[in-house]
């Protein structure tokens, strides 16, 4: 992902999610900032970008909240993707499944044990497909950050999910 990618992230992210999850340009901004190397655009020859992932390398059970700064880990053992979307027009083909095969490679190649994130809008079952699983969080801040995620006309319930992927 580069800076210019951000307009075109801006769109899939108003898209795909309610207004009250939609999180601010200079969020995004100093997200790609402070970790390049792992966000990541999908795009079709048809297209412009039509799929992101924001990641980043944290500690396993660290939770960002909805709308948090990225705090890299000083000693990090686990590679967080914090948002993936898929423009409705992308959808069925593969571009999720594209990413974050990406990320975990990457996670691989730098030697990070871990990957986790924060499963919303009932996304948990594409999640198990790739190989994460439910945790209950039981500590705090981290069970502070996962409520930030909660959305009050939803039904969908956010639920961390890890994976071992070394």
């Amino acid at each position: 992902m580069r800076d210019t990618d951000i307009a075109a992230v801006m769109r899939i992210q108003a898209e795909c999610y309610p207004t009250s999850m939609l999180e601010s340009e200079e969020v995004l901004r100093a997200r790609l900032a402070l970790a390049p190397a792992t966000c990541w655009i999908w795009s079709s020859t048809q297209q412009s970008a039509a799929a992101y992932l924001f990641s980043y390398p944290s500690n396993k059970d660290a939770i960002t909240a909805l709308g948090g700064q990225f705090k890299l880990a000083a000693t990090p053992d686990c590679l967080y993707l914090h948002d993936l979307a898929v423009a409705p027009s992308a959808r069925g083909r593969r571009a999720a499944n594209a990413l974050v095969a990406a990320a975990l490679a990457h996670a691989r190649v730098t030697g990070l044990a871990w990957s986790a994130l924060v499963s919303v809008q009932q996304s948990q079952t594409f999640w198990v497909t790739l190989g994460y699983a439910s945790v209950e969080v039981t500590h705090s801040p981290a069970k502070k950050n996962l409520g930030s995620y909660h959305v009050a006309d939803s039904q969908s319930t956010p639920i961390y999910m890890l994976q071992r992927v070394i």
